[in-house]
């Protein structure tokens, strides 16, 4: 792999937008060199000559990158970013993926490329204000001043629009560019959304998937395999299956939920198990997350050195550690959430795999694997109308968490539905 855009799982035709569009930005950025016009759209005769009659060869200063989980949202959005400010002398290679801004875009250590992360369950207000004040400068070593912000669903409404206000009279030199599951406006708000260029991503392929594991990262060909039919189109998951047993385990006490949940005996136990083995792999996450932070805080402060003066960190460490823990603690819930959710995902998928097998549609199951062991004996067991308050049960406890229920409470009214939706008179054997 060598140009960036080559990380762009099955996204060939979004790839060859954002090279088009990066061509352009290198004309525009010449032009706000030499003092010219700051408008951000080519006349015909500075369309880059490889992108020649192509209508969309121009540049604006927002965009939103949309696509389902594992996607590549964010990958794009970086690799964007890296086209951005290559200095590859060859306009027809841009995102090289060699030249020392390349390289230090997609290690995230770039200057002039910052990237925001929701930590917590929400970004606010206060940091979206500072975030938008340092990307008003100019920038220091590339063409662009670039602000990365993932999960852009998470903004709060107040950073919403604090952002909205840059975006809509944005610094020449600056590009903001947001990453969200869709352009729904409980993701993202219709205002925002109309300031920007939407680029909408698919979902990759199994067989893509599958290359990128044997080819990239180096598995086995027949657990590639597994992995690309089960993780529903998510890279990062398959990867985290191939390689993770923890991952593995996780997956299957949700699945195994679907045929616990219809046995009083067995559906809260299950429940329960469900909720802590996420909230022990968040904890895991978590932990080395949180003692690489810590660490790096009190060297920050002084902490370990020698000499006199050196004894105790400086008045107000304290403080600054009470507020790193609160951030930690906040991330640690929404790291526990998004497990948990994932988990749901799946279980939602078994039921609709079942589902689909009941009303006899041709359709690729997302868990092929546990066809002949589970979906296929709730197909025969239940109606399709009890399949799919099944999976509306699911749907509903992943609103819940949204709303801050406890996860305890959420799952176990989730059993609850199930069981009842099983609980009646089942298809005629």
């Amino acid at each position: 792999m060598t140009n960036v855009f080559d990380r762009l799982t099955g996204q060939e035709a979004i790839a060859d937008d954002l090279r088009a569009a990066a061509r352009a930005a290198r004309v525009l950025a010449a032009r706000l060199d030499a003092g010219a016009s700051t408008d951000l759209f080519l006349a015909d005769d500075e369309i880059p000559a490889v992108d020649a009659g192509w209508s969309r060869a121009s540049m604006t200063h927002s965009w939103l990158f949309t696509g389902p989980p594992g996607s590549g949202r964010s990958v794009a959005a970086q690799c964007f970013a890296a086209a951005l400010q290559c200095q590859s002398p060859d306009a027809a290679n841009i995102g090289c993926g060699e030249c020392r801004a390349c390289v230090t875009v997609m290690a995230k250590t770039h200057a002039d490329v910052r990237h925001v992360v929701p930590e917590g369950l929400s970004l606010a207000v206060g940091a979206m204000r500072d975030i938008v004040q340092a990307a008003a400068r100019r920038p220091g070593t590339g063409r662009w001043q670039i602000v990365i912000v993932e999960d852009a669903d998470r903004l709060t409404e107040q950073a919403a629009n604090a952002l909205l206000k840059v975006v809509e009279e944005p610094p020449s030199r600056t590009v903001f560019l947001l990453c969200a599951p869709s352009v729904d406006p409980e993701d993202i708000s219709v205002t925002l959304r109309s300031r920007c260029r939407h680029v909408a991503l698919v979902t990759p392929t199994t067989a893509d998937i599958e290359r990128v594991l044997v080819e990239r990262d180096g598995l086995d060909p027949e657990q590639a395999r597994w992995a690309a039919s089960v993780c529903g189109g998510h890279i990062g998951r398959a990867r985290r299956l191939a390689t993770d047993p923890e991952a593995r385990s996780q997956r299957e006490k949700a699945l195994g939920l679907a045929r616990a949940a219809a046995r009083d005996s067995t559906a809260y136990a299950a429940a329960e198990e469900l909720v802590r083995s996420a909230d022990e792999a968040a904890k895991a996450i978590s932990a080395e997350l949180d003692s690489a932070e810590t660490e790096e805080m009190k060297t920050a402060l002084g902490a370990g050195g020698t000499g006199k003066g050196t004894a105790r960190m400086p008045r107000g460490s304290a403080g600054a550690l009470k507020e790193l823990e609160k951030r930690q603690k906040s991330r640690a819930t929404r790291v526990g959430r998004d497990v948990l959710d994932r988990a749901l995902v799946d279980l939602a998928a078994l039921f609709r795999d079942a589902l689909v097998v009941g009303v006899g549609a041709q359709v690729t199951a997302m868990h092929p694997d546990k066809a002949e062991d589970i979906a296929n004996p709730l197909a025969g067991y239940a109606e399709p109308e009890q399949l799919l308050q099944c999976v509306e049960a699911v749907l509903a406890c992943r609103e819940a968490l949204d709303m801050n229920v406890k996860p305890k409470f959420a799952v176990d009214d989730m059993v609850a539905r199930i069981g009842l939706a099983l609980a009646r008179p089942v298809r005629a054997q």
